[in-house]
């Protein structure tokens, strides 16, 4: 198996995404990289290895550039040339670390949309109490939704869970104002109609409070709500560990509180870090291309490629479309 990755994508590209390039071809046997990037740059942190390849560009898309515009103009971009590896069939699958529009609209108009999905959909996985995590989607690949694109999504993401997160009977929920089947508005109400008869295990409406508790394996929602349910979910973590370091190291008593409360304040961020689950799956392509964090450090490339890996062991492509044709 080829996975594409886009080099010079995320704030600390190249150095992270070799690194973590690195980790993943020394633990995965059955992977080959072909790092795409400013060859220079990418020889500054690479090692000589039999399963990295490199194909050299100088042009990249970068974060302040309009989305549409720089993947149709940038043609040998790092990114575009990234899935058009994906496209020609030298490559399984393509990960970046760069401008999400811009992957999205390459994804879309470069890597291609399964017959009969209507929109593809952003889904991360969050983490959760228990340490299981859930996918939410969509996250912003569409602000604006119909009950049918929700119902596809919820049929794609069940897949995914069963697929490549390994959760028998995932539980689907609808992301609402109230757990109730009456509750929302016109797209929830309709939306939840579909999932009562889709081929999944619908638990009913969920609400956003309880998503850490771990109420649903997937969760389900228009790209707005979910854009800013995900946006406040990463907020106020970060606030929360930023006020918690303020306070622990405020005096001297609290500092050596926060010696000893250490090694768990360390688990609870790793249960807490959206690196130890990998990147977000753009949904209902014809080959897996998946959204790695900004920030993404080398872990978070690591797990990235594990969880590209898994899905192109799945075949999850082939799975979706199976599953589409029999709902039409």
């Amino acid at each position: 198996m080829k996975i594409a990755i886009d080099a010079m994508g995320g704030d600390h590209a190249p150095k992270e995404i070799v690194l973590g390039v690195l980790k993943a071809v020394n633990a995965f046997s059955d992977i080959e990289v072909v790092l795409i990037g400013d060859e220079n740059k990418i020889q500054q942190y690479s090692q000589s290895h039999e399963r990295i390849t490199i194909i050299h560009t100088e042009e990249k898309i970068e974060a302040t550039d309009e989305p549409v515009r720089a993947a149709r103009r940038k043609k040998q971009a790092s990114m575009v040339l990234a899935t058009q590896e994906v496209k020609e069939g030298r490559a399984d699958a393509c990960i970046s670390a760069g401008n999400t529009g811009a992957l999205m609209t390459s994804g879309l108009f470069v890597v291609g949309r399964i017959p009969g999905v209507e929109r593809p959909a952003l889904a991360p996985t969050l983490p959760t109490i228990d340490g299981k995590g859930f996918v939410l989607l969509d996250v912003g690949a569409n602000a604006d939704a119909k009950p049918e694109h929700l119902y596809q999504y919820a049929i794609m993401a069940s897949i995914y869970s069963e697929k490549v997160r390994g959760i028998h009977q995932p539980r689907v929920g609808l992301l609402n104002i109230g757990t109730e089947e009456k509750k929302g508005n016109e797209l929830t109400k309709q939306t939840y109609t579909l999932l009562q008869n889709a081929p999944i295990n619908f638990v009913g409406n969920v609400e956003a409070r309880d998503l850490l508790d771990g109420v649903a394996d997937v969760v389900v929602s228009d790209g707005f709500t979910g854009n800013v349910t995900l946006k406040t979910i990463e907020g106020t973590a970060l606030t929360m560990f930023s006020m918690l370091k303020e306070q622990l190291t405020s005096s001297l008593s609290a500092k050596l509180a926060a010696s000893v409360l250490k090694p768990k304040l360390l688990d609870l961020k790793k249960k807490l870090d959206y690196s130890e689950y990998g990147g977000a799956a753009l949904f209902g392509l014809k080959a897996p291309v998946v959204k790695a964090h900004g920030s993404s450090n080398a872990n978070a490339i690591y797990n990235a490629i594990r969880q590209t890996r898994d899905m192109v062991n799945s075949q999850m492509a082939t799975v979706i479309q199976s599953a589409i044709d029999k709902q039409e």
